[in-house]
């Protein structure tokens, strides 16, 4: 069994109270009494209950990170970044997966009302503002991406209408006029990445005195390898075809490579293709891919940075934070 303070007290010829002094690193503990409890705790592998401790304090040093996915590049390393950073400032953080299911983040928003943890990073994909205003969170939350604007609570996001906007203008500027578009949304209403994303390209094409064509825009539910290879396929039949692919995000990309090598057409000679988030496999394509890439760093900073503030009562300056991007060009354009 797990030591207690109890056995530690014991072994070092002191009260339990000394042995919280020690843990909890208080100044007036005499060096001596310090010394024979430190080593009582090493020798008996004592570690504080940290329920215990959070009790005491008021906060547990415990964040949690809720993402729709992990095993997609970019969730995972922006959960890379955030624990990073988190681990920087002292935290832990905790992750979990929602699937972007609605009652799964309900779930969620339900779920972390325990007093271990000090506060929630969220990237919501599927409740609303409303859902949010309801919920009984009784603690800090932080929202990540696109999905929620003026929720009343700090949001960190990219303008994803002005990164759509530069991706497309890229393309155009190196002569593209017939740029299909891979992952817009069914939903020509809808909100969230997908609409800010196409809303950006239609503006990029509008200033140019060129539309859209309705033929190129390949509307899917997920924005995945496979989902990008073969909706590649099914542009490369259309006549003509199109002379650039503008994918909203880097698997999406990565398809839509493989699709153009496997029937041999040269890119970027014959179609150039561009993806999003800058992914580490981005990099290591044929051709490399360029992509545009939200600054993940800063991202994390502002999040981690926001939410600790928030848990220890100071200011936030900004409800809504926009952290920078860059178009990162490489041999696809």
């Amino acid at each position: 069994m797990a030591a207690t303070m109890h056995d530690v007290a014991q072994l070092a010829g002191v009260s339990q109270r000394t042995v919280s002094n020690v843990v909890n690193d208080y100044a007036h503990v005499r060096p001596e009494t310090r010394r024979r409890v430190e080593e009582a705790i090493a020798a008996l592998r004592y570690r504080p209950n940290a329920s215990a401790q959070g009790l005491r304090s008021g906060r547990t040093g415990l964040l949690a990170l809720a993402l729709p996915e992990i095993a997609s590049p970019y969730f995972a390393e922006m959960a890379e970044e955030l624990q990073r950073c988190a681990r920087q400032r002292g935290a832990t953080l905790l992750m979990d997966r929602t699937g972007g299911d609605r009652d799964r983040e309900l779930l969620v928003l339900e779920g972390y009302r325990s007093s271990l943890i000090d506060g929630l990073i969220l990237h919501p994909l599927a409740v609303t503002p409303q859902d949010l205003a309801l919920s009984e969170l009784g603690i800090p939350i932080v929202l990540l991406g696109e999905r929620i604007d003026d929720s009343g609570f700090l949001h960190v996001s990219i303008d994803n209408v002005a990164a759509a906007r530069a991706a497309t203008e890229h393309l155009l500027q190196r002569g593209r006029r017939r740029i299909a578009v891979i992952g817009a949304a069914h939903d020509v209403t809808a909100s969230g990445p997908a609409a800010r994303r196409y809303e950006g390209h239609v503006a990029a094409m509008a200033a140019a005195g060129l539309e859209p064509a309705e033929e190129l825009t390949v509307r899917t539910d997920r924005w995945t390898r496979a989902q990008g290879c073969a909706s590649t396929v099914g542009l490369l039949e259309r006549s003509p075809a199109p002379d650039a692919v503008f994918c909203f995000n880097d698997a999406l990309a990565v398809g839509a490579l493989k699709a153009l090598s496997d029937r041999g057409v040269r890119v970027p000679e014959d179609v150039a293709v561009v993806g999003w988030d800058d992914v580490v496999e981005a990099g290591f394509t044929t051709p490399a891919l360029t992509t545009v890439s939200p600054d993940k760093a800063d991202i994390a900073r502002a999040a981690v940075d926001g939410l600790l503030a928030l848990i220890e009562g100071r200011p936030v300056e900004v409800q809504e934070h926009r952290s920078p991007f860059t178009l990162v060009v490489r041999r696809s354009t």
